[in-house]
């Protein structure tokens, strides 16, 4: 029989992140926390599953990134957990048996990831112990403190207070007050009439204000610039139409024209559409934690480019090679054997790796280039603006054709041993050798901004529409090394690119991307306040030469997701995960059999946060405690 001492954890942020951790606590109870009851309150403004991001109440045109067969919420026999598995449907397996079906290829909507969300949250519920209660709260959590009993009060936005043993923070992306420079610009938009839009989640700005044929400059040209380029268009009534030649555009009349433009001065490169033509390679190859570690262990202060790039880009040369060889060739000179033999032996990007690539594989468009495929308009520049225009347009439909193509699947090989170096970096960061610098400048800095560019740009067809959007004149493209300057003189917003002089004027600025929040600076005032009272402090790193970097996100231990406080010690029962925080190497949601990282880490939150409560013996309970208790709201 259960004990008539009940336990209490309250999950912050009721989205995927919450609800997978909640997946873990419910698999994990019946070994870890046999005899006590316990209580779970799950704490969101926003629709419980779904949170904010993937709520049902958002336009069809918002679509994924992933592919509903790539889509899961359930682990399955790949994942190394050391809690039970409780396996189940992938997105595209749920939406054959209940939402009307979903081709497993396809890209869902948001909304229908919604519903799939709330689906899980409900299944889980519905399966919990009878001694565990589940109990959603539509409110924000406003305030943490500990208090003198050892308990946590946490207060609730709508005025009620919870006393929990644990509290786990899975916020997801924070709000934030303004920087320095967007006050700026506010403030200049202000002053002249103009309107300026800072980074924001695009689906709950209100676009009213841009004007049709309105010209508005636009920074960014990642997945937050898809998004607006949609409500934008097709959310005005504009439509697609199949030609012989592909896409084109029909205006509504209501569209604003976007002169877009970024860094790199193109739009990430679209996704695969089709499959390997081989089986995959062998993955981790060159490149996981042991072998760093073992590669250089009596090494410290290891340097991005000269310790971990070269195993990178080998291992993502190896997946590219290995499919070339064992699905075309016929486009390579010798058998996939002698060549991995000698490619394992050879030290990326030297002289001799160099000659092997050549003479082994004759077309250069089947080699990986990684400088090619990082700075397509570098040392280019254009007589006038609408050779940019026409040189942007052959790019984009260039890419989305080899994109499409299987003749070109070494790209899709490539691309999977991306994902994979790209799974393993927390394994290799967990060993600390890595230099603060490199881990600001070239990790979080050159190689974030590579792999979200390569690794998660938006479907093809998103590509498609751009295209024609750009045919129809309602999309225009500034180039790379997109500047923007707010005119005093002429009181309005001018931008430009280095690939050409032409500069744009515009009464409206868009900041395509979402904000960047830091604990000082967010707006969430349960994470502000941590941070205040020295419960909580920013992730920093620092190098013995003098380098020193806050990174403004949330510190938590990297082996068990405590929240350290301001002397730098975790606090026990006080957990978190998601992208506000230094753990940021994950996917928003996991992929079938590829033992996902985000798994193993609500398994290892989960399973220590219930030996945290097994040792908790409240015994008599305040009577304040009791009576300022919130009535709780079942959730199944």
């Amino acid at each position: 029989m259960p004990s008539a001492d009940p336990l209490t954890v309250v999950i912050v942020g009721a989205g995927p992140r919450g609800t997978g951790v909640l997946e873990r606590l419910l698999v994990n109870v019946g070994e870890l926390l046999p005899d006590r009851e316990l209580h779970i309150h799950l704490v969101d403004p926003y629709p419980p599953g779904a949170g904010r991001v993937w709520r049902e109440d958002q336009s069809s045109l918002m679509w994924m990134n992933a592919t509903a067969e790539n889509v899961t919420m359930f682990p399955d026999d790949t994942c190394l957990l050391d809690g039970p598995l409780r396996t189940g449907p992938s997105l595209a397996e749920w939406a054959a048996a209940h939402d009307g079906g979903c081709e497993p290829s396809a890209f869902a909507s948001r909304n229908t990831q919604g519903r799939y969300l709330a689906w899980v949250l409900e299944k889980i519920v519905a399966e919990a112990p009878e001694r565990v209660t589940i109990t959603v709260h539509p409110t924000t959590a406003v305030r943490l403190e500990r208090l003198e009993n050892g308990r946590e009060r946490l207060r609730l936005a709508k005025g009620g207070v919870l006393y929990p043993d644990a509290v786990v923070l899975a916020l997801g992306h924070l709000e934030v007050e303004p920087d320095k420079q967007e006050r700026a610009l506010s403030d200049f938009a202000a002053r002249h009439g103009l309107h300026y839009v800072p980074p924001a989640y695009t689906v709950d700005v209100d676009w009213s204000a841009l004007a049709p044929g309105e010209p508005v400059l636009v920074r960014g040209l990642g997945l937050a610039f898809i998004d607006l380029m949609a409500l934008l268009t097709e959310g005005r009534g504009g439509r697609y139409e199949s030609t012989e030649d592909g896409l084109r555009y029909v205006k509504s009349g209501q569209e604003p024209v976007l002169y877009v433009g970024s860094r790199r001065g193109v739009p990430y490169r679209a996704k695969m559409s089709y499959r390997l033509s081989g089986a995959p390679a062998p993955l981790p190859w060159f490149f996981d934690g042991n072998t760093v570690d073992n590669r250089f262990t009596f090494q410290k202060d290891l340097d991005f480019y000269a310790h971990l790039w070269p195993s990178m880009a080998k291992e993502v040369g190896w997946g590219h090679y290995h499919e070339l060889f064992r699905s075309h060739p016929d486009r390579v000179t010798v058998s996939w054997a002698d060549f991995a033999e000698v490619y394992t032996a050879l030290d990326w990007g030297g002289p001799e790796m160099r000659r092997l690539i050549e003479t082994s594989v004759p077309d250069p468009e089947d080699r990986l280039d990684f400088e090619g495929l990082d700075g397509p308009l570098s040392g280019l520049e254009f007589e006038g603006f609408e050779q940019l225009q026409q040189h942007l347009a052959e790019h984009i439909e260039a890419d989305v054709t080899r994109r499409g193509d299987s003749t070109h699947s070494a790209d899709l090989g490539a691309f999977q041993a991306l994902w994979s170096v790209h799974g393993e970096m927390s394994s290799v960061l967990a060993g600390g050798k890595l230099t603060a610098r490199s881990q600001v400048e070239d990790l979080s800095g050159w190689w974030s901004g590579f792999f979200d560019y390569v690794g998660s740009g938006p479907p093809g067809e998103r590509l498609e529409q751009l295209l024609a959007l750009a045919n129809a004149g309602i999309v225009r493209f500034l180039g790379a090394g997109t500047w923007v300057t707010a005119d005093e003189r002429r009181g309005v917003f001018r931008g430009g690119g280095y690939n050409s002089e032409h500069t744009v004027e515009a009464k409206t600025l868009v900041e395509a991307r979402l904000p960047r929040s830091t604990l000082r600076d967010c707006s969430d005032p349960l994470l502000r306040g941590l941070y205040e009272d020295g419960a909580a402090m920013e992730h920093q790193v620092s190098d013995e030469d003098g380098f020193e970097h806050s990174s403004g996100v949330l510190h938590v231990s990297p082996h068990d997701f405590r929240i350290l406080d301001r002397a730098g010690e975790p606090q026990d029962g006080r957990y978190a995960l998601g992208p506000y925080t230094n753990v940021s190497h994950f996917a928003t949601f996991a992929r079938p059999r590829v033992n996902a990282l985000s798994f193993r880490q609500n398994d290892t939150l989960a399973r220590g946060l219930l030996r945290h409560l097994l040792g908790i013996d409240h015994g008599k309970q305040q009577d304040q405690e009791r009576t300022e208790t919130i009535q709780p709201r079942l959730a199944a």
